[in-house]
């Protein structure tokens, strides 16, 4: 999926994100921040990587929401000195230890690194069967606008922090992780046979979920687990949950 990085700038800049994001931004004293942006209501916007470069931050987003990413912040900046302009800087990822100028995957040591110093990306990586493997859903797939970032396993993926004070959508997901269990969310699945991405997810003809990304016999699934025991079906093909979020 194509990356777009955008150049956050200006001496307000790490309160002013601090204030929007799920996470805490003061994380990148130490390396890569994963956060997201969400709505009023909760439900997912963005998700990204903040990027230490000295008086600037780097934002790293799935290129067809950098659009939506860049209108959202430039309406909560205000009177703020906060820059938000575009970059030509293409991320570089592979696996392994962070080379020297890049930096660990927060989300995950199984996704290695990710660089922006021009460097290439490594090649013959299957990256969508890690993202699989791992549970890491992706904007586009998995991630969509009525997603709430906890079923989706940002806890999990340290995209979310508790403890950092208010955020745009921080009431709805301190609810969610302090009242409630969560019934819905993103699942591993094996799964023998034939079906899409999309493909409705049921258990004795009820549903039960929506199959997301698949990579060989396994594939993510956004499922109710309380129903969700047992062999599934994705039209002629069967399902069986190999763990919860």
């Amino acid at each position: 999926m194509a990356r777009k990085v955008l150049r956050i700038s200006g001496s307000d800049r790490v309160e002013f994100l601090q204030g929007l994001v799920t996470n805490d931004v003061s994380g990148l004293e130490s390396g890569l921040v994963y956060a997201a942006m969400l709505t009023p209501q909760g439900k997912y916007l963005a998700d990204f990587f903040l990027v230490p470069a000295g008086d600037e931050i780097l934002l790293d987003v799935d290129a067809d929401l950098a659009p939506v990413l860049i209108q959202r912040l430039s309406m909560y900046k205000l009177r703020a000195d906060v820059q938000i302009a575009d970059t030509d800087i293409i991320p570089a990822r592979g696996l392994g230890d962070a080379p020297e100028g890049g930096f660990a995957d927060p989300r995950t040591q199984a996704l290695g690194w990710r660089a922006y110093d021009g460097r290439a990306s490594q090649e013959g990586v299957d990256w969508d069967a890690l993202h699989v493997a791992h549970q890491v859903p992706r904007s586009g797939a998995e991630l969509g606008p009525d997603s709430y970032i906890l079923e989706m396993g940002f806890e999990r993926l340290n995209g979310v922090d508790f403890r950092k004070g208010c955020y745009v959508g921080q009431e709805v997901t301190a609810r969610m992780k302090h009242k409630t269990e969560l019934r819905k969310g993103l699942a591993l699945v094996e799964i023998d046979g034939a079906a899409e991405p999309g493909t409705a997810i049921e258990k004795d003809g009820k549903p039960v979920g929506t199959l997301h990304s698949r990579a060989g016999d396994q594939a993510l699934a956004y499922l109710r687990f309380d129903r969700a025991q047992g062999a599934l079906s994705a039209g002629d093909a069967v399902v069986r949950m190999v763990s919860d979020t």
